[in-house]
């Protein structure tokens, strides 16, 4: 059986969206989307991606969409009053990826995620992802093959080296961006969390700025306590140069063991590395350990091919597990004005 043709695509928003160009060229991608339309506001940036990739160039999403010849768009603006945008494509039906944080307002946010449920249109985003990435897979399939138990506590830690300056973006903007390692790369640490301990009912903020030249932190932590329970810290910042950027690192305490993920000095590439420690006969043991591809925050593009041309995706993200990490940044956002 011949394989269906690549899903033309358009981009829009190319601040962030020029990195996403790349992706879709790769040859693991192309199979499944191809690059058809980039729009900016910027009409020099707009033209010079269009050059270089050699894809039509657009100034107004009301034009790409219009456009009957690009089923599908990426949306890669920022997240403030992204549902409205989004209501726009998928009422045009047309199906959208976008980019964590979905919204910065978790109700507009579900509203127009049920929407598209009623329109039968597909929205996804990379965080959290369409579907629980491998790793996060398998930490749930671990949790329930060994019996773990009860969810007890998480550290998790992601973090860079970034020596910004001011420039005017939404960035800038403590209310736009909250604690804004935690909003801009732990964003995808709260999403694991959501999805492995559920809701959060309570949490604490700590944020400085050490090096950064904007007006907002880049240095950050964010306490939790889950409706079950447990307690949980995500600790994100851009001040650190040690060469480990990004690894999202995590430990699981549950009552009858402890997983890891990303702990550690050791490193093979950029998968994710698992284990899962038990008390076996009073000893401890390491029972499990594997590396998974699938990383959170990736963009499952296979996936949104797959879901725009009908398929039922297994074990999909719902509307509420999106918003749930939403209410968290939410919640941050008010302990950090007060």
């Amino acid at each position: 059986m011949n394989s269906p043709s690549p899903l033309p695509i358009g981009i829009v928003g190319l601040n962030f969206g020029r990195h996403i160009l790349d992706q879709l060229v790769r040859d693991e991608v192309k199979t499944q989307l191809r690059l058809a339309a980039v729009c900016d506001i910027d009409a020099e940036k707009s033209a010079l991606y269009a050059g270089r990739f050699g894809v039509k160039g657009l100034t107004s999403l009301d034009d790409l969409i219009a456009d009957p010849d690009i089923p599908a768009i990426g949306l890669f603006t920022g997240p403030v009053g992204r549902a409205q945008l989004i209501r726009k494509i998928i009422r045009a039906g047309k199906d959208v990826i976008t980019t964590k944080p979905f919204e910065t307002d978790p109700e507009a946010a579900l509203d127009v995620l049920l929407e598209a449920r009623r329109l039968g249109r597909v929205v996804h985003l990379n965080s959290p992802g369409p579907t629980p990435p491998e790793d996060i897979a398998q930490i749930i399939a671990w949790a329930k093959d060994y019996s773990l138990g009860a969810p007890v506590g998480v550290r998790a830690d992601v973090y860079a080296s970034y020596r910004e300056k001011a420039d005017g973006t939404w960035y800038d903007d403590p209310a736009k961006c909250p604690v804004a390692p935690i909003f801009r790369l732990g964003i995808y640490l709260i999403s694991d969390l959501v999805q492995l301990f559920g809701p959060v009912k309570d949490v604490q903020v700590l944020q400085s700025r050490l090096f950064t030249g904007r007006p907002t932190a880049d240095n950050g932590q964010l306490n939790l306590l889950f409706e079950n329970g447990a307690l949980g810290n995500i600790f994100a910042s851009f001040c650190v140069n040690d060469g480990d950027h990004y690894r999202n690192s995590l430990t699981l305490n549950f009552e009858n063991g402890t997983i890891y993920r990303n702990v550690g000095p050791d490193r093979v590439g950029t998968k994710s590395e698992l284990a899962l420690v038990m008390s076996r006969d009073n000893q401890r043991q390491i029972v499990a350990r594997t590396i998974a591809s699938g990383t959170s925050g990736s963009y499952q593009w296979d996936s949104f091919a797959r879901a725009v041309r009908g398929e039922k995706l297994t074990n999909e993200t719902t509307p509420e597990q999106i918003v749930a990490g939403l209410r968290v940044i939410q919640s941050m956002s008010a302990a950090a004005r007060a």
